[in-house]
């Protein structure tokens, strides 16, 4: 079983993992605003940015990011 997914909370995304918010700026998908994470799945925020069709790639390419950060177990 993955650690992320496209459907797990942003919420919990960036609460388990920090470094993920930057990896996903940097590709066009802001997670938090004013401080807060945003409410719903990371697919559904992605699908907001017109990059659902795009959703499983960055998160396959957020998991190797985050294992070669350590951030895996």
């Amino acid at each position: 079983m993955k650690a992320i997914s496209a459907d797990m909370s942003v919420e919990e995304l960036v609460e388990k993992y920090p470094q993920a918010a930057g990896f996903l700026a940097d590709r066009g998908i802001v997670c938090i605003r004013c401080g807060e994470p945003y409410w719903g799945s990371l697919r559904e925020l992605a699908e907001t940015k017109n990059l659902g069709g795009q959703i499983d790639a960055i998160v396959a390419e957020l998991t190797v990011f985050l294992e070669e950060q350590g951030a895996l177990g």
